[in-house]
């Protein structure tokens, strides 16, 4: 299994573990499956009142899609078939609050997730970027979900700086996309003892109150994710492209 789960039933408290160190805890179709399945289990389990959501290892959170994964497209700009659309609680009608402990480096599609966590807590060591500019890709998804959670000129410069530069941990709570920062070492505590509070209220009130928070920026998200597959369709280069930027890629990058 990629993916882990642990319950607390005295706390109410899950922790949802990706589990695929090797590959940076990138999301392949297994995984993504795996994660639906989960979310959709948390829905009917009472003794879940809160989630905390990390990565196996100390050196990726997640990088987003595996890929070696083959996903088919449909040759139509109006249809897309993306197996991160489904990996985050929301799009599963998950409204238990979740908890992102990000340790290592979260980017590209881990934005599916980060995006549809209540608040993100990381190591001082974590670090955020998007690739797709970098690799002929349009990021659309992972940059509307960034634009709802950061300043516009904090999301546009990681869309668009691709892989020559990465967000630090420190940079990442100056603008608000985290909101704590921990030691590597401290972080899966400080995530915990914030789902264990947040746990022990009445598990109603804080579903209703998540969910107002959501309705509070929903129409505009979901307007804005409406033209997320024609942006793809018109601008991602062709797939060989693609493999060959990726292939040729540097490794040099700039921490701010």
């Amino acid at each position: 299994m990629s993916v882990r789960t642990a319950i607390d039933k005295d706390t109410g408290v899950a922790v949802v573990t990706l589990d695929r160190p090797a590959r940076h805890n990138a999301i392949d179709t297994d995984t993504a499956t795996q994660l639906v399945t989960v979310w959709r289990e948390f829905r009917f389990d009472d003794t879940v009142r809160a989630i905390v959501l990390t990565g196996a290892g100390e050196k990726a959170f997640c990088t987003g899609i595996d890929r070696d994964t083959d996903v088919p497209q449909p040759g139509s700009p109006y249809s897309m078939d993306d197996p991160l659309l489904s990996v985050g609680p929301k799009a599963n009608d998950l409204w238990k609050p979740l908890i992102a402990a990000v340790n290592g480096m979260a980017c590209g599609g881990a934005f599916y997730l980060l995006g549809e966590a209540e608040f993100v807590i990381a190591a001082d060591h974590a670090t955020f970027f998007d690739p797709h500019t970098t690799y002929g890709m349009v990021s659309a998804y992972e940059a509307i979900l960034m634009a709802q959670r950061m300043p516009l000129g904090e999301a546009a410069r990681m869309s668009l700086m691709g892989t020559a530069e990465r967000v630090s941990a420190r940079r990442a709570y100056e603008t608000g996309l985290v909101s704590e920062l921990t030691s590597a070492e401290g972080l899966l505590g400080a995530a915990t003892h914030a789902a264990e509070v947040i746990a022990s209220y009445p598990t109603e009130p804080v579903q209703g109150t998540v969910r107002a928070l959501w309705a509070a920026k929903e129409a505009a998200r979901t307007q804005a994710l409406a033209q997320a597959p024609h942006l793809i369709a018109l601008g991602n280069l062709p797939p060989e492209r693609q493999a060959g930027l990726f292939t040729g890629r540097s490794s040099g990058f700039r921490i701010r």
